[in-house]
């Protein structure tokens, strides 16, 4: 890996943390990507069993590849909306507007850069900032990395592992566990909700997110507009999350929040449905905790949980298993050096 740096001073950058409240709360509840604070480092006990194939999206997208240029730094500035920004999204979803080959990414700590790289679940989160340093978590670093062309984002996803083996000397392997799981399955064989339908063949997706603090734009039957990616937003007390044009192991590693289900275990789909969704389900939180600072949110009590408006709208339930389950356990990790 090249390690030069560049002389991007003036680059433009789109914001990617600088939300309105309301999309906060959203995200917080449904994705659950605000970190809560770190735990004592932990190793499992539980006997590996087997070593998980490479993931299908990463041999999609080419198997492993490098940034042409990339420069790490340490970042001190204040954390604000304004400070925080990234021209790629940097989270486990598909929204992504191409860049022709920039990343551009200011104020972040290394876990987000791993969620990012690694596309990791609300699960493999908590297990991965169990097992980071303190600084990990805390330090923050501006990426400024180009590449050749005009990468996907599962490009610049492979291109920042190889940045993050490099100047974090990252290392990790995988090891598959048998955990206590939900498998997400159908409420009733062969039918699902009235929220939820296959997506259309024929019909326009755009994976360009809308404006921070923009009202989310939806299409016919209430469904966001955007697809690849959950859009969350509140309504008289009640959160609204859907997605268009996403697969049912989707919709499921997305459910793995204790704030929605009540349970920190990992959600696996067990529906057997092969194809892409359009989806939207609404329903009252369950708030656990102080919400985030700014946020105003009184919940519609006479609403449904997320667990009823699961099975009533989307036609869906979780039952309670035990089952194989990815584990990502960090090798080592360092500092990086200055450039």
């Amino acid at each position: 890996m090249r390690k030069h740096a560049l002389g991007m001073r003036n680059v433009k950058r789109s914001p990617s943390l600088a939300m309105a409240s309301a999309s906060v709360l959203a995200v917080t509840f449904f994705m659950g990507v605000v970190m809560s604070p770190l735990r004592a480092q932990s190793t499992s006990s539980h006997a590996e069993e087997a070593q998980p194939p490479t993931p299908q999206w990463q041999i999609d997208a080419g198997g492993k590849m490098e940034f042409d240029v990339a420069s790490v730094k340490q970042d001190t500035t204040p954390l604000s909306p304004q400070t925080v920004n990234s021209n790629v999204p940097l989270g486990p979803q598909d929204m992504y507007s191409p860049t022709g080959g920039l990343l551009s990414a200011t104020n972040f700590p290394l876990l987000q850069y791993m969620v990012f790289a690694y596309k990791l679940t609300s699960t493999q989160f908590q297990s991965v900032q169990s097992q980071l340093p303190k600084w990990a978590t805390t330090n923050r670093y501006d990426i400024q990395a180009r590449a050749a062309g005009n990468p996907t984002k599962d490009q610049f996803r492979l291109m920042m592992q190889a940045l993050l083996a490099d100047r974090f000397k990252l290392a990790i392997h995988y090891e598959i566990k048998q955990q206590p799981i939900f498998a997400l399955v159908l409420d009733k064989p062969g039918k699902l909700g009235p929220k939820i339908q296959r997506h259309p063949e024929d019909s326009p997706c755009s994976t360009a997110g809308a404006a921070p603090g923009a009202p989310t734009p939806t299409v016919a039957g209430g469904f966001p507009e955007l697809c690849g990616a959950f859009s969350g937003w509140p309504v008289s007390g009640r959160i609204h999350v859907g997605a268009r044009n996403v697969p049912m192991e989707m919709i499921a590693t997305s459910l793995t929040n204790p704030q929605l289900i009540g349970a920190d275990r990992a959600v696996i789909d067990k529906t057997g449905l092969a194809g892409k969704y359009d989806f939207i389900v609404e329903f009252t939180p369950q708030i656990n905790g102080p919400l985030p600072p700014g946020v105003n949110f009184q919940p519609d009590e006479s609403g449904p949980t997320f667990l009823e408006a699961l099975k009533e709208q989307l036609g869906l339930k979780l039952d309670s298993q035990t089952g194989p389950v990815p584990v990502i356990v960090i090798d080592h990790v360092e500092q990086p050096s200055e450039n």
